[in-house]
Protein backbone atom coordinates (compact mmCIF):
# COMPACT_ATOMS: atom_id res chain seq x y z
CA UNK A 1 0.00 0.00 0.00
CA UNK A 2 2.81 2.61 0.86
CA UNK A 3 4.30 2.54 -3.07
CA UNK A 4 0.21 3.25 -4.04
CA UNK A 5 0.73 6.14 -1.52
CA UNK A 6 4.29 7.59 -3.76
CA UNK A 7 2.58 6.86 -7.11
CA UNK A 8 -0.55 9.72 -5.71
CA UNK A 9 1.44 12.32 -4.50
CA UNK A 10 1.88 15.21 -6.80
CA UNK A 11 5.33 16.00 -7.14
CA UNK A 12 6.48 18.71 -4.97
CA UNK A 13 9.52 19.98 -6.47
CA UNK A 14 12.23 19.67 -9.12
CA UNK A 15 14.91 17.21 -8.79
CA UNK A 16 18.33 17.81 -8.38
CA UNK A 17 19.26 16.89 -12.20
CA UNK A 18 16.22 19.56 -13.07
CA UNK A 19 17.51 22.07 -10.91
CA UNK A 20 21.01 22.03 -12.68
CA UNK A 21 19.38 22.47 -15.97
CA UNK A 22 17.31 25.26 -15.13
CA UNK A 23 20.84 26.74 -13.36
CA UNK A 24 22.49 26.66 -16.53
CA UNK A 25 19.55 28.08 -18.76
CA UNK A 26 19.32 31.54 -16.02
CA UNK A 27 23.46 31.56 -15.66
CA UNK A 28 23.44 31.31 -19.78
CA UNK A 29 20.33 34.72 -19.52
CA UNK A 30 22.67 36.41 -16.71
CA UNK A 31 26.02 36.38 -18.78
CA UNK A 32 23.77 38.07 -21.49
CA UNK A 33 21.84 40.46 -19.37
CA UNK A 34 24.64 41.73 -17.70
CA UNK A 35 26.37 42.46 -21.18
CA UNK A 36 23.71 44.56 -22.20
CA UNK A 37 23.04 46.23 -18.80
CA UNK A 38 26.40 47.35 -19.45
CA UNK A 39 26.04 48.14 -22.65
CA UNK A 40 23.35 50.78 -21.69
CA UNK A 41 24.86 51.98 -18.94
CA UNK A 42 27.10 52.90 -21.11
CA UNK A 43 25.07 54.71 -23.64
CA UNK A 44 23.74 56.47 -20.44
CA UNK A 45 27.04 57.88 -18.82
CA UNK A 46 29.06 58.66 -22.56
CA UNK A 47 26.47 59.05 -24.32
CA UNK A 48 27.38 59.15 -28.44
CA UNK A 49 30.91 59.72 -29.38
CA UNK A 50 29.50 61.69 -32.80
CA UNK A 51 30.63 64.98 -32.96
CA UNK A 52 28.15 67.44 -33.39
CA UNK A 53 30.35 70.68 -33.97
CA UNK A 54 30.87 71.50 -37.42
CA UNK A 55 26.97 70.85 -37.95
CA UNK A 56 24.20 74.21 -38.76
CA UNK A 57 22.95 75.24 -35.42
CA UNK A 58 19.19 73.23 -36.55
CA UNK A 59 20.20 70.24 -36.96
CA UNK A 60 22.64 70.60 -33.90
CA UNK A 61 19.60 71.08 -31.52
CA UNK A 62 17.51 68.30 -33.07
CA UNK A 63 20.66 65.48 -33.09
CA UNK A 64 21.05 66.53 -29.38
CA UNK A 65 17.24 66.39 -28.80
CA UNK A 66 17.51 63.05 -30.32
CA UNK A 67 20.49 61.99 -28.48
CA UNK A 68 18.80 63.00 -25.23
CA UNK A 69 15.69 60.75 -25.61
CA UNK A 70 18.25 57.96 -26.59
CA UNK A 71 19.56 58.20 -23.13
CA UNK A 72 16.26 58.49 -21.54
CA UNK A 73 15.41 55.62 -23.71
CA UNK A 74 18.68 53.86 -22.54
CA UNK A 75 18.10 54.48 -19.26
CA UNK A 76 14.49 52.92 -19.33
CA UNK A 77 16.04 49.77 -20.86
CA UNK A 78 19.12 49.91 -18.36
CA UNK A 79 16.16 50.15 -15.51
CA UNK A 80 14.56 47.45 -16.79
CA UNK A 81 17.52 45.46 -17.47
CA UNK A 82 18.59 45.47 -14.30
CA UNK A 83 15.50 44.27 -12.71
CA UNK A 84 15.68 40.89 -15.02
CA UNK A 85 19.19 40.53 -13.64
CA UNK A 86 17.69 40.86 -10.21
CA UNK A 87 14.93 38.51 -10.85
CA UNK A 88 17.32 35.99 -12.35
CA UNK A 89 19.34 36.05 -9.14
CA UNK A 90 16.94 35.04 -7.10
CA UNK A 91 15.81 32.43 -9.15
CA UNK A 92 19.37 31.39 -8.38
CA UNK A 93 18.88 31.68 -5.04
CA UNK A 94 15.27 29.44 -5.22
CA UNK A 95 17.85 26.86 -6.98
CA UNK A 96 19.71 26.52 -3.90
CA UNK A 97 16.95 26.61 -1.42
CA UNK A 98 15.23 23.99 -3.91
CA UNK A 99 12.00 25.94 -4.02
CA UNK A 100 12.74 27.21 -7.89
CA UNK A 101 10.01 26.12 -9.81
CA UNK A 102 7.13 26.24 -7.28
CA UNK A 103 4.37 28.91 -7.57
CA UNK A 104 4.37 31.47 -4.68
CA UNK A 105 0.50 31.31 -5.19
CA UNK A 106 -0.90 27.89 -5.64
CA UNK A 107 2.38 25.77 -4.26
CA UNK A 108 2.41 23.60 -7.38
CA UNK A 109 5.06 23.29 -9.57
CA UNK A 110 5.46 25.87 -13.02
CA UNK A 111 5.16 23.96 -16.16
CA UNK A 112 9.11 23.30 -17.47
CA UNK A 113 8.68 24.55 -20.89
CA UNK A 114 7.05 27.92 -18.61
CA UNK A 115 10.35 27.85 -16.72
CA UNK A 116 12.54 27.36 -20.10
CA UNK A 117 10.44 30.55 -21.85
CA UNK A 118 10.86 32.93 -18.25
CA UNK A 119 13.19 31.21 -15.98
CA UNK A 120 12.87 33.85 -13.52
CA UNK A 121 8.95 33.08 -13.22
CA UNK A 122 7.38 32.61 -9.67
CA UNK A 123 3.97 32.04 -10.41
CA UNK A 124 1.63 29.50 -12.76
CA UNK A 125 -0.19 30.78 -15.63
CA UNK A 126 -3.05 30.26 -14.15
CA UNK A 127 -1.88 32.12 -10.56
CA UNK A 128 -0.84 35.04 -12.69
CA UNK A 129 -4.03 35.03 -14.20
CA UNK A 130 -6.16 34.91 -11.37
CA UNK A 131 -3.85 37.49 -9.89
CA UNK A 132 -4.20 39.69 -12.86
CA UNK A 133 -8.02 39.70 -12.57
CA UNK A 134 -8.31 40.84 -8.82
CA UNK A 135 -6.50 43.87 -10.07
Amino acid sequence: MAEEKNVAEPKVRYSDEELQEFKEIILDMLEKAKREYKTLRDVVTHGSSNDIEDTSPTFKVMEEGATTLSKEEAGQLAQRQYKFIQNLEAALVRIENKTYGVCRVTGKLIPKERLRLVPHATLTVEAKEMLNKNK
